[in-house]
């Protein structure tokens, strides 16, 4: 009686035991890219990135308005090749990164396509830029005389009318971060609507007058073509129908000053830079 149970156990463990060797299997699959350093796949999983990946991370996979910087070590999510390798396979749950043909941009990825892209990755990574400020100088010109935490968030503390910095001196380069303080107009003159955009379209400037002549400035938060949501400089939220504005301009020129020299000297904008940097990394007080 108690013979056939034990069959059926038996055979059922082996079934476990086949299911867990076939997934190991594929698992180790993945622990080692085949084509590392090999300059053609490299090539090869540029044109992937280009057609999956490059609509966030921008071209030359330096980071647009959505996507860190991933020509930047390390990695935010796991440096080896295979850390790599999974992210763009899986995504990362809660954040903007999407699993491997989830969306509609691309048609979702071999496993030999994924490893192009990593090896694509490997071939333009360069060396972190040092950042030699005063990260604890740089807080209080952040909040301080510098106020950019007037517009920016940063871990929890700060304005909401421009994008949030907390993860900022991780995901961009040093060269990024200064060009945006110096010329923060630049990257979103660049177009909001071409497939490799460097800037998201909620930061384009608006400027709105209603029928009874009140005037708003603020940062685009969504239009269609009949109505239009913006933020306004004391961080009010607006929603008007267009039919019933009087005026409504767009404008790529940034609401945020530009910190030329004078404003912001040299040494004063790395103590900056090295707060965005220690500061998103929890080493600054």
């Amino acid at each position: 009686m108690n013979v056939r149970p034990r069959i059926f156990f038996g055979f059922d463990f082996a079934v476990v035991i086949l299911v867990c060797l076939v997934t190991a299997s594929s698992g180790a699959a993945q622990a080692k890219n085949p084509y590392a350093g090999d300059a053609k796949v490299a090539k090869l999983g540029e044109f992937e990135f280009r057609a999956n990946c490059a609509f966030c991370h921008g071209l030359g996979a330096r980071g647009g308005g959505r996507g860190p910087d991933l020509t930047r070590t390390p990695k935010k999510h796991g440096d080896s090749d295979a850390d790599i390798f999974n992210t763009i396979n899986n995504g990362v749950p809660g954040t903007a990164m999407p699993p491997n043909g989830a969306t509609q941009q691309g048609v979702g990825m071999t496993e030999e396509e994924l490893w192009q892209v990593v090896t694509y990755i490997r071939s333009v990574e360069k060396k972190a830029s040092t950042v030699s400020g005063d990260a604890n100088h740089g807080r209080e010109l952040y909040y301080g005389s510098a106020a950019c935490g007037t517009c920016h968030m940063f871990k929890g503390k700060g304005g909401r009318l421009g994008p949030d910095l907390t993860g900022a001196g991780t995901a961009r380069s040093t060269e990024y971060l200064t060009e945006s303080l110096r010329k923060p107009s630049r990257r979103l003159a660049q177009g909001i609507i071409e497939a490799m955009k460097e800037f998201t379209e909620e930061y384009e400037t608006v400027n709105v007058v209603t029928n009874d002549g009140t005037k708003y400035q603020g940062t685009l938060l969504n239009e269609d073509s009949f109505t239009i949501q913006f933020m306004d400089m004391r961080e009010q939220v607006h929603s008007f129908d267009k039919a019933s504005l009087k005026s409504l301009q767009k404008s790529r020129e940034s609401l945020m000053p530009a910190y030329d020299e004078k404003v912001l000297p040299d040494k004063d904008l790395q103590d900056v830079l090295a707060f965005l940097v220690g500061g998103g990394q929890g080493g600054v007080k």
